[in-house]
């Protein structure tokens, strides 16, 4: 699984889905545990690198607006900007800091492919729906490169090709026919033989899929020049403010915190992987997955283009550089159990690690610089959760990102639910429904 989260999680014990107490009311139930949930290890990468940023204010007495967000990560952030650039008044609070939660522990790899093969996907939902879903992921990287584009911080993207290796002889057939199924959906592949592998990395396989788009970013950097560029909009951002529910009233929604209400038309909820107490069941299973980021190297020799590297094996091995010649190398996913034993396998975990990205590339001189872990979220067929949930309130809406596409599905969303605000049609308002 790409460790790319979702959102920043701004409410508390994902492990208990919390049911309506009334109809479209999405208060937490007491009997929940308000104990916050360890998203992350104690030092991930983004936050060493560019500390802690700027520190919005709590929420110091009820304000009113037309969309109220629930989480200040990367898919908030991403939200925001879309609303604020229609004119809607927006207020976004979380918990704890901007980027704080899961976003400082992303690996943000900006890719199209679906963790589920395109050909698989097709089996399940049906060709429409499947490559719709394929399409809006490429929609969203390539928004996510029009933003870099955009705002005025340097938030270190860059445009990179991604390659899909097959490392299990199994897996040939299968790419095969995946190559296959994306070229007929006209999406952006290319497959090759050994030998034309063989001239882009060090590597052997017998086949892979080749993608000319795809990218990197620092998703940190990323969620705070959307953050300031919200600033100069009618926009209100309040940290260290809890999320305790969302009541319905007369006249619209209330969301209530420990410091005030914040009173709306529509409330969006960008909490990621905590996102499901405001939700009647439970949508995706907790996983554990590990990173490690290297020492600035001297050369990337035998490493075509810096491409983005991943395996066809499950859980599969993934790799990235940095816009400061660091390599970024993930995966060795287990089952989610509790923070203090995903904690405790980072040393094994990050040797691991960097011991398979030195198999790949030994000509790449790779020093260890951190390791550290993290919780993401997967659904069934690998797909997000965009839109109102299926007999809940129509205004309450969410922005669930889940699987190795965090960041493409959060540009996905954004989009979504901005036309869902504004009653407006959109081609992908059905692709990520909850009725799958």
């Amino acid at each position: 699984m790409r460790f790319t989260c979702p959102a920043e999680c701004s409410t508390q014990a994902p492990n208990v889905a919390v049911s309506r107490q009334e109809a479209g009311n999405y208060c937490r139930s007491p009997a929940i545990s308000t104990v916050r949930m360890n998203l992350t290890s104690p030092h991930a990468f983004w936050l060493i690198r560019n500390g802690v940023g700027e520190v919005p204010p709590p929420l110091s007495r009820d304000r009113r607006c037309d969309i109220a967000v629930i989480g200040a990560g990367i898919t908030g952030a991403l939200i925001a900007d879309a609303l604020t650039a229609q004119g809607l008044s927006v207020i976004v609070i979380d918990r704890r800091h901007p980027a704080h939660g899961s976003t400082s522990a992303s690996t943000a790899l900006l890719q199209y492919e679906i963790d589920l093969h395109l050909s698989d996907l097709i089996d399940k939902l049906g060709r429409e729906r499947a490559v719709d879903a394929y399409q809006a992921c490429l929609q969203g990287v390539r928004t996510i490169g029009r933003l870099a584009g955009e705002l005025a911080q340097d938030v270190s993207f860059r445009r990179r090709p991604s390659l899909y290796y097959a490392s299990r002889s199994r897996d040939v057939k299968a790419l095969h026919g995946e190559g296959a199924a994306r070229r007929r959906a006209k999406l952006p592949c290319e497959v090759l033989d050994a030998n034309e592998l063989g001239r882009l990395v060090d590597f052997d396989a017998p086949v892979a899929l080749w993608s000319n788009v795809g990218g990197e970013v620092d998703p940190w950097r990323l969620t705070y020049a959307l953050l300031a560029r919200c600033a100069t909009r009618d926009f209100a951002l309040y940290g260290r403010t809890n999320a305790l529910g969302i009541v319905p009233t007369k006249t619209g929604l209330e969301v209530h915190t420990e410091r005030g209400r914040v009173r709306a038309k529509h409330v969006i909820v960008a909490a990621g992987y905590e996102a499901e107490r405001f939700l009647p069941r439970r949508v995706a299973d907790l996983h554990s997955s590990f990173a490690l980021i290297t020492e600035p190297v001297k050369a990337f020799d035998g490493w075509s283009e810096r491409c983005l590297v991943w395996e066809s094996a499950r859980p599969y091995l993934y790799l990235r550089t940095t816009s400061d010649n660091r390599v970024l190398v993930g995966g060795e996913d287990i089952p989610f159990r509790h923070p203090a034993h995903r904690d405790a396998r980072v040393p094994s975990k990050a040797d691991t690690l960097i011991d398979r990205a030195r198999r790949l590339f030994p000509r790449i001189e790779m020093d260890p610089a951190y390791g550290w872990a993290g919780t993401f979220g997967e659904t069934k067929h690998g797909l997000a959760y965009i839109g109102a949930c299926p007999g809940g309130d129509a205004r309450v809406h969410f922005a669930l990102g889940y699987g190795g596409n965090g960041i493409a599905y959060s540009a996905i969303a954004a989009d979504v639910l901005t036309a869902a605000v504004l009653y407006q049609p959109h081609r992908y308002r059905d692709t990520f429904a909850f009725d799958r």
